[in-house]
């Protein structure tokens, strides 16, 4: 299929972070996304083979941006205006963007950290939009806190795990590691890595060299993001932040975030 929309105004958007519109010929908003990197994501929209690409390639007449600097920001500013205005070509993503989550269980005295399906009667650790993302960030916390990759669902063996074999585990695997000592690591990673009556600014890329981003977190509450000057001090953080509305979905990404860094 040819494009449609012209190649020489997809080439002009910036490659940095940031959330994107395509309007329709009627001016409305048919579809909001984000990207660490505009014009690389707009291009595989209208490079796309998939029934959602072909309808984005026929009806979109319009893109404007807005430029975030950072990922986390542009997240945040996504799933705001995703719910504020929902675009028709963003159904899917209102109803499932987190799929999978991770849940503290027991296993004979252990703590464990393992990845299933959302389940909207339990809460979860965090959540991922894949069982591959969920995975790669588990084995990343299993490392950096010396858990077992057995007790956490990586690694399935009747013996011990790989992590024992290279001295990376200290044995939980076949009950030589106190479930005490073990289950302390576990429930400082839990936390460590919860917002619940956390207060913090995180301090982003800005959108240009002289400014930094930031995004408020009080009592475990998100209150929103802004953008200062390079080299403002934190005492005057938050006069810069604009007020947002909290919700679970926010608080998914502040806690991916907070993992993840």
């Amino acid at each position: 299929m040819d494009i449609i929309f012209p190649l020489d105004i997809i080439n002009a958007l910036p490659s940095v972070a940031g959330v994107y519109f395509f309007y329709d010929k009627n001016d409305i908003l048919i579809y909001i996304g984000k990207s660490v990197n505009i014009k690389q994501r707009v291009k595989q929209h209208f490079f796309g083979k998939d029934r959602k690409s072909i309808k984005i390639q026929m009806f979109t007449k319009k893109i404007k941006y807005e430029i975030t600097g950072s990922e986390l920001i542009a997240l945040l500013l996504e799933s705001e205006l995703i719910k504020d205005f929902q675009p028709i070509y963003n159904r899917a993503k209102r109803k499932a963007v987190f799929m999978f989550g991770l849940y503290l269980k027991d296993y004979n005295n252990y703590k464990a950290l393992v990845v299933d399906r959302i389940r909207e009667n339990e809460a979860e650790i965090t959540s991922f939009s894949s069982v591959k993302e969920a995975k790669d960030i588990l084995f990343a916390i299993t490392d950096k806190y010396h858990l077992c990759q057995k007790i956490n669902g990586l690694y399935r063996t009747s013996g011990p795990c790989f992590q024992y074999q290279i001295k990376q585990c200290f044995g939980a695997c076949i009950g030589i590691e106190n479930p005490e000592s073990y289950n302390s690591r576990v429930l400082n990673f839990v936390s460590n890595n919860t917002i619940k009556n956390f207060t913090s600014f995180f301090v982003v890329k800005g959108r240009t060299e002289d400014e930094k981003g930031i995004v408020y977190i009080k009592n475990g509450v998100y209150k929103g993001f802004g953008f200062c000057p390079i080299y403002e001090i934190e005492s005057n953080y938050e006069k810069y932040i604009i007020s947002k509305k909290d919700n679970k979905d926010v608080r998914r990404i502040l806690i991916r975030h907070l993992i993840s860094n």
